[in-house]
């Protein structure tokens, strides 16, 4: 008995250094102004820490609580992919049917689409001007007027929300409900996910409002409509339903949780399955102002939960740091991101501009800023191509290459780059160097031996 005190009160130490690990991480972060949100952590299938920090608006009068919804931008696509999957485990359909058998309505091009093709965006259907767009009709009439795919389905990837219109207006065809009905009592109604809500407008209680840095509130209205917000609370419950298979089973889920290719989005964003198991899961969304992320390793019962409705693009800095804490590990304070310093610059400027203002930040605030990832100036490559400005990101993306030279993921990125702007001897090129690199990128072996077939 003496033994098994000592374990409790020793178990119980470790615990407390925990939480006030990560609290004394979070405070900091917050006071330097890179977080203001929601925090759940769950290590080995227990909760070692819970916090809302900051502001639930742009006015700076409310404090937030862990019962305020947060939009959860990409994440939400989640509830789509699932809903197609139950449709299929009740045999009302197949993910190789075609799109026009549900909606007969669009163009022939809709025909060569498969259902398969919307969950791993893969469609060659382009994406809309969404700031043009105000409803799911004019969404829906927009693609109408397409007259061609931008490539031939299953041969490439384009993440856009093109997909997520199909995917959902397929549901409510088959469903017979809308989709937010579906959602709504299908899924979040059985799993108790009792404080959620489909597309919540200004007046929804407890919801929270995404705001800039200086203070300028978002709105809530979304070009279509299907967007689920959520506690940290029903988030995780969302999150232990996928791993139990309480809504679909292990085959369908592998289904949604396999990219087209690696580090590459699905229906669940990404992850992997251990036989019939969910052993990982990992999901990033934005959405105006908000951001979140969920990261989960059900072999060790660990689940994190980030949302925050001040956009930083810093949620994967804090969230290394967290689980560097929950392994006893050193840990690096979150930094500025220089996306979110740059963000005026990649909407407006061409890539020379962008790197010479990279370049003076790095000169002028060398330890404010994260400059050591090579995800900084990645990620600026992939904003830039997926607005197909194909020649300011292979700028970018080959300045990267000389940042970090010994890095396969650099030179897979900028052959994409390369290949998407249709120049298939730099992007072979590049695959070669990225594969000598990284042995192991089995989306570079097979691009090569696509690019090296005879045309």
């Amino acid at each position: 008995m003496i033994i098994s005190a000592l374990l409790l009160c020793t178990t119980l130490a470790q615990a407390q250094d925990t939480h006030t690990a990560i609290d004394s991480l979070i405070a900091r972060t917050h006071r330097l102004g890179l977080f203001n949100g929601s925090i759940l952590v769950i290590n080995h299938g227990k909760e070692v820490y819970r916090k809302a920090i900051g502001y639930a608006d742009a006015s700076r009068k409310t404090p937030l609580t862990d019962q305020y919804r947060f939009h959860i931008g990409s994440i939400a696509k989640e509830f789509n992919a699932t809903a197609v999957m139950m449709l299929k485990e009740q045999g009302k359909l197949s993910v190789n049917d075609p799109v026009s058998k549900y909606l007969p309505d669009l163009p022939a091009w809709a025909q060569t689409i498969r259902v398969k093709n919307l969950l791993q965006y893969t469609s060659g259907l382009p994406d809309l001007k969404w700031k043009t767009i105000s409803n799911d009709r004019e969404a829906l009439d927009s693609l109408k007027s397409i007259p061609r795919l931008d490539f031939e389905p299953g041969t490439q990837y384009a993440y856009n929300n093109s997909n997520t219109l199909l995917q959902r207006l397929i549901v409510e065809k088959i469903s017979g409900m809308t989709f937010r009905s579906f959602v709504t009592q299908k899924m979040l109604k059985p799993l108790k996910m009792n404080a959620s809500i489909v597309d919540p407008d200004d007046n929804t209680p407890l919801m929270a409002k995404s705001y800039t840095d200086a203070f300028v509130q978002s709105p809530l209205t979304s070009p279509i409509s299907g967007w689920t917000a959520v506690t940290p609370g029903d988030f995780y419950k969302w999150e232990r339903a996928l791993e139990n298979f309480t809504l679909i089973n292990p085959a369908s889920t592998r289904e949604i949780l396999t990219p087209f290719a690696p580090r590459k989005q699905c229906g669940l964003g990404g992850g992997e399955m251990d036989g019939d198991k969910l052993a990982t899961h990992t999901h990033d969304g934005t959405s105006l102002n908000y951001q979140a992320l969920l990261t989960a390793d059900a072999r060790s019962g660990r689940t994190m939960i980030l949302m925050t409705n001040n956009k930083q693009n810093n949620l994967y800095d804090i969230s290394n740091a967290i689980l560097n804490i929950l392994d006893g590990k050193p840990y690096q304070q979150p930094k500025k991101v220089v996306l979110t310093a740059l963000q005026d610059k990649i909407d407006t400027a061409p890539g020379a501009e962008i790197l010479a203002a990279y370049r003076e930040l790095k000169t002028s605030h060398p330890n404010e800023y994260n400059f050591e990832s090579e995800s900084t100036l990645n990620t600026i490559g992939y904003v830039l191509l997926n607005k197909k400005r194909f020649d300011d990101a292979i700028l970018v993306f080959s300045y990267n290459t000389t940042l970090f030279p010994k890095s396969g993921n650099v030179f897979d990125s900028l052959a994409e780059a390369w290949y998407r702007k249709g120049d298939k001897a730099n992007a072979l090129l590049n695959y070669r160097r990225s594969l000598e690199l990284d042995p192991a990128n089995a989306a570079a072996k097979e691009k090569i031996a696509g690019l090296q077939k005879p045309d």
